[in-house]
Parts: structure tokens; C-alpha cells; sequence
């Protein structure tokens, strides 16, 4: 008999509920990047330049977003722009990066459009949580949500950043 082959390991974000009922034109405009939590190791080592990082968000053709982001980089302010294309299902993208295999899957798990967002990112088999707020600052309430999330994909407080409040 011929083996079959086993299914592939569930992705860490095929676990992770997509907001329901995801309303883009409320989830366009201008956020703050509050907080981030990834095993990534150059956050670990530059956590103490954390820059303030503004996100402006647009919608394009409908079903796309247009994501241009604002930090300052040694005392610079850079642009980056980047467009995340409707995945499978609704409130799931995927950003394509350069080259091969490096394609980021981008789900928007949780807002409430008009204070915060949690945003989870995936490349390859690294998962990331980001907490977005309509202002610098979010309530505790929501700042333990997204300490929740975090947790809730294997990730904890060691990798956890905030960022700061001013810039």
C-alpha cells in the first residue's frame, strides 16, 4: 500500500478567529503602533531604540490595504508602504514580499475600529502580535487583551514591547 503523507503542521495562524464581519472603511485612517510581541531577535536587541511608529491605513479597490508606516529611524522619519492583498477569507491577507518565501500572512483578529486593533503576522513559521491604538495609549483593559492574544499563540511578556509615548 502506498503511505500517504502526513498533512502539514496547522499553521499557528489558522488557530487565530479573524474579527467577524470586518468592516474595512472603519479600520482605515491613522493608528499608533502600542505595543509588539515576537520572538524576533533584533527587537530583543534594539528594544531600547523603540521609536514611535504611526500606521496609516487605506483601502484600495475595495478589499486591499494600503499600509504606509511612519517611524523615525536614527533621527530620521521614514515611509514604508506596503499593500496587503484579500486572503481566503475575510479579515485575512497576505502581504508578498521580495523574492520567494517571503510572503507574510496578516490576519486582523480583534478592534473595535475606534480605539484599538490586534493584528497578527506570520512568516514562514514565526508569528507576531501587534497592538494598534486610534491614540499612543490604550486602556489596561486592552493592553490585557492583547496579553491574552499573545499568550494564546505561545508567545509571553519576554517578548513583549511597548512602545514609547512620545515622537
Amino acid at each position: 500500500g502506498r503511505r500517504r503523507r502526513p498533512p502539514p503542521p496547522q499553521s499557528p495562524l489558522e488557530k487565530v478567529a479573524a474579527q467577524e464581519e470586518l468592516s474595512l472603511p472603519e479600520l482605515a485612517g491613522r493608528w499608533f503602533l502600542v505595543g509588539m510581541a515576537s520572538r524576533c531577535s533584533y527587537l530583543a536587541e534594539h528594544s531600547h531604540r523603540l521609536e514611535a511608529t504611526t500606521v496609516t491605513v487605506t483601502i484600495l479597490d475595495g478589499q486591499s490595504l494600503a499600509i504606509s508606516t511612519f517611524r523615525k529611524l536614527d533621527g530620521m522619519c521614514w515611509e514604508i508602504r506596503q499593500r496587503y492583498f484579500p486572503a481566503q477569507a475575510r479579515g485575512r491577507f497576505l502581504l508578498k514580499g521580495p523574492g520567494y518565501g517571503s510572503k507574510v500572512d496578516v490576519v486582523v483578529g480583534e478592534t473595535d475600529y475606534s480605539t484599538y486593533a490586534i493584528l497578527y503576522y506570520q512568516k514562514g513559521r514565526s508569528i507576531s502580535v501587534k497592538l494598534y491604538g486610534r491614540t499612543s495609549r490604550v486602556s489596561d483593559t486592552v493592553a490585557d487583551k492583547f496579553e491574552q492574544r499573545v499568550r494564546a499563540v505561545g508567545l509571553n511578556e519576554d517578548v513583549t514591547y511597548y512602545f514609547p509615548q512620545y515622537g
